[in-house]
């Protein structure tokens, strides 16, 4: 693929500059597992979703986003070669603290899944809002505790969160199991000697291409890499570090279920862009067509927009594929496996738009430091 061009860079220095540095209380053995870790491949196909959509598990109903976000936490959990057993525990914990939910809000500044405080040293607002990031956390903390893979049912759990009720988490420890269960592919993992736990490993997607676009691209002429003259980002900052950090990853290749931080699937684009803006948004695109608010039609869209069309498998009830709209009539988005993320022109997808979300309005206020509420 081409290299991102000159104007290109100067976005993703903004990204970096509306986003500010990782905080710097997540510690030596956090530090090194963002750095090592790869970006998320998850295994298996299901056309319902990456976690298969919706399920029930020992009689509870899970939807198509909490199984995203639980396959999520598996393949992090795979690819630092850890025991199964940490992804039951990592999935017993946003079991209880979340129902594995991307939630902006909690018991005074918690947030996502884990509900994770970034005043308690977790990682920023933006980081704890990524489900990749928050695993990684989550796993950092808990790798540490001596014994933690042989310990008593919650008792590993509560002493990675310290929550004031200790008693909800092995009860959780059976539906956790079963639902790693479905997404574990080959032998467990020794328990790693202290300070390991931290190499990430290959991981190679067996799926086909489940959320591609199937709009035409572009004739010769518009280079997919290349913003337009004049592009500036939009005034409102929480929209500005949304898209600025979606046209940050234009080059990036697309992998099905791919959150990041070096791959992508469509939805996981945004899910991404909008955290580190500090807002979140749910993990797959069946569950982004409710984020946010509607927006008519395309003439009132605005930066930072979700746009959906059917995609490859969805249809105009069920959309399947999802963009953000960049401003200047151009849209970024995980196009395909072959094409990765690119730019598309906006009239490209006029006609076949079915539905825009806002998910940050500018006349809205920035979420308070405790969340919104429920």
């Amino acid at each position: 693929m081409s290299r991102p061009s000159t104007n290109l860079v100067a976005i993703a220095a903004a990204a970096v500059a509306l986003v500010g540095p990782p905080a710097g209380v997540l510690g030596a053995a956090a530090v090194a597992a963002s750095q090592a870790t790869t970006g998320t491949l998850l295994l298996g196909c299901s056309d319902g979703g990456p976690g298969g959509g919706t399920q029930q598990i020992d009689r509870s109903v899970l939807d198509a986003d909490a199984m995203d976000i639980a396959r999520t936490i598996v393949d992090v959990v795979r690819q630092r070669v850890l025991p199964r057993r940490a992804a039951v525990l990592a999935v017993a914990t946003g079991l209880v603290e979340s129902g594995l939910r991307n939630l902006d809000y909690g018991d005074r500044d918690s947030l996502g899944v884990f509900q994770q405080r970034p005043s308690q040293g977790w990682g920023t607002r933006a980081q704890i809002l990524d489900p990749v990031h928050a695993t990684n956390s989550f796993l950092d903390h808990l790798i540490v505790i001596p014994g933690w893979a042989t310990m008593r049912p919650g008792a590993a759990e509560q002493a990675v969160q310290r929550s004031g009720f200790p008693e909800r988490y092995a009860p959780r420890e059976q539906q956790a199991a079963d639902i790693v269960t479905k997404f574990w592919t080959g032998p467990d993992n020794p328990t790693p000697p202290p300070a390991g736990g931290t190499e990430p490993v290959a991981a190679t997607p067996s799926c086909p291409d489940h959320g591609a676009s199937d709009l035409p691209l572009p004739p010769g002429g518009f280079d997919p890499h290349q913003l337009p003259p004049g592009f500036t980002l939009p005034a409102d900052p929480r929209q500005a570090t949304a898209v600025s950090f979606a046209l940050a990853q234009l080059g990036k290749p697309y992998v099905w279920g791919g959150k990041g931080p070096h791959s992508y699937d469509c939805s996981g684009l945004m899910l991404a862009a909008w955290a580190a803006a500090g807002v979140a948004i749910p993990a797959g695109t069946v569950s982004q067509i409710h984020a946010g608010h509607a927006v008519p039609d395309v003439a009132h869209a605005q930066p930072g927009d979700l746009l959906f069309t059917a995609g490859a498998l969805g249809t105009a009830a069920v959309p399947r594929h999802v963009g953000m709209y960049a401003g200047h009539d151009v849209i970024v988005d995980a196009y395909d496996e072959k094409h990765g993320i690119i730019l598309e022109p906006l009239a490209g997808w006029s006609g076949h738009i079915v539905a825009i979300r806002r998910i940050a309005d500018p006349s809205t206020p920035s979420p308070s430091p405790g969340g919104s509420p429920p």
